[in-house]
């Protein structure tokens, strides 16, 4: 592997990385619950607090699979 197609390999990555932070930012700006659905699992000690998604991961992990498969199946064609 050569240093440029390196180069263009992490600016690949740098660009998706800010448009996934742009997505989680404007998001967060809907007020949407995630992080705070029915089933996410949250236990405060007093000294040690612990916090499980497990709804939320579920609900993103479905929407991710339905994307990326409807991504995949058009750049096939």
């Amino acid at each position: 592997m050569d240093l440029s197609s390196l180069g263009k390999g992490i600016i690949a990555l740098g660009v998706a990385l800010i448009l996934i932070g742009g997505l989680v930012w404007v998001l967060g700006k809907t007020g949407l619950p995630l992080g705070r659905l029915p089933g996410d699992i949250r236990i405060e000690g007093e000294r040690v607090s612990c916090y499980a998604p497990i709804v939320t991961m579920i609900i993103l992990s479905v929407v991710l699979t339905v994307v990326l498969n409807v991504v995949i199946r058009l750049l096939n064609r």
